[in-house]
Order: structure tokens, then C-alpha cells, then sequence
């Protein structure tokens, strides 16, 4: 057999394997869910003390969705294996946050930005929050990997959706000459000079 037709040999051989282990590890993972969905909801059913802390801890205090996304991108990858297909390398938008005053504002502080400011993310995370606080008007929180929720508040037009991961520097959406950042923890509000 000539080197030619060994090198297609193996060639084709490789990415028979590449698509069989592409498609093992969708099957994996569907597979993986499956289990722990049925399982949960087997235990939510059946036993009381499972359902009570499992209320108590996902759905009565702040459940940190971000750092269970993070965990599960480093022991799972991402949660399809062909998303970086659809993913740019371009970065559009990586901005820091820029601001010419600072005051106390509620719980937070209200930051002096120009006309139409282009609001970036000040950590990456998930969105968990998109809509109208009293006081506060529109407003996007994004909750970080170490469990802090940082309020992007008066806010013009938003640009992200519930449950979107949002980079650091990433784009949120825009303001209009003032800016209110909050940042709580675990429901109790955390001094903001650590963050801007």
C-alpha cells in the first residue's frame, strides 16, 4: 500500500473517530442531565425533608447559579460541545467602567457618566435579573461566580436576557447620565468601593 493511500486511510479513519466521540459526548451529557433531573425529582416526590431544603436553599435564599455554571464548565465543558462553532473571536465590546462622579445612592451609589453611556459588566457572570426595582428603574443584575450580585440600575435599554453568561467588560445595555450600582451578597448589601 503506497504512503498516499495509508495517509487517506488514516485520515478518514480520524475523523470517523472525531464524530463518534463528538456525538458520545452529547449522549453523555444528555444522559448525565437526564439522571439528575429524574433523580431530584424523584427525591423532591418522595421525600419531605429533601423538598424543604431544597425550597430553603434554591428558592428562599439567592441560589448562586453562576459559581454551579462554573463548576459544571470545568468538569463538563461547555454545555454543547460545538458552541465555540457559533462563537466570534472578535471582540465587539470590552470595556471598563468610566465615570466622573460618585455618590451614595439607597444601597448603592450613583455613578455621573455621559450622555448614552455604553455600560459594560464590571465582572463577568450570569444575568439572573432583567427588569423595573422600585427606586431603581430598570435594572439587570448579574450575579458573579463568588456570589455577589451587582445591580446595574437606571438603565435605558437593555442588551442582555435572563440566564445569559455576560464576559467582563462585556456589553449590558445604556444610560443616560447616571448610573446605580448595588452590590449584594448572600441578600446583605456590600460596600461598593471594593468593586469601582
Amino acid at each position: 500500500m503506497s504512503n498516499y493511500n495509508l495517509s487517506k486511510s488514516k485520515n478518514r479513519n480520524k475523523k470517523e473517530n472525531d464524530s463518534y466521540s463528538f456525538f458520545n459526548v452529547i449522549l453523555n451529557k444528555i444522559l448525565i442531565t437526564g439522571l439528575l433531573t429524574i433523580t431530584c425529582m424523584i427525591f423532591l416526590k418522595k421525600d419531605l425533608s429533601f423538598k424543604k431544603m431544597f425550597y430553603d436553599n434554591v428558592i428562599e435564599n439567592n441560589f448562586n447559579f453562576a459559581s454551579l455554571n462554573s463548576l459544571y464548565t470545568k468538569y463538563f465543558g461547555g454545555t454543547l460541545p460545538f458552541s465555540n462553532v457559533f462563537e466570534s473571536t472578535e471582540t465587539v465590546f470590552n470595556e471598563n467602567l468610566s465615570y466622573d462622579s460618585a455618590s451614595d445612592y439607597m444601597d448603592g451609589v450613583s455613578l455621573s457618566v455621559g450622555s448614552d453611556y455604553l455600560v459594560p459588566s464590571i465582572d463577568s457572570g450570569l444575568v439572573v435579573f432583567v427588569g423595573e426595582k422600585d427606586g431603581y428603574g430598570n435594572t439587570v443584575i448579574i450575579q458573579t461566580s463568588d456570589g455577589v450580585d451587582i445591580w446595574y440600575s437606571n438603565m435605558n435599554d437593555i442588551s442582555v436576557d435572563m440566564y445569559e453568561y455576560v464576559s467582563k467588560g462585556g456589553f449590558i445595555g445604556n444610560c443616560r447620565d447616571n448610573l446605580v450600582l448595588v452590590f449584594k451578597k448572600d441578600g446583605k448589601v456590600i460596600d461598593y468601593k471594593k468593586y469601582i
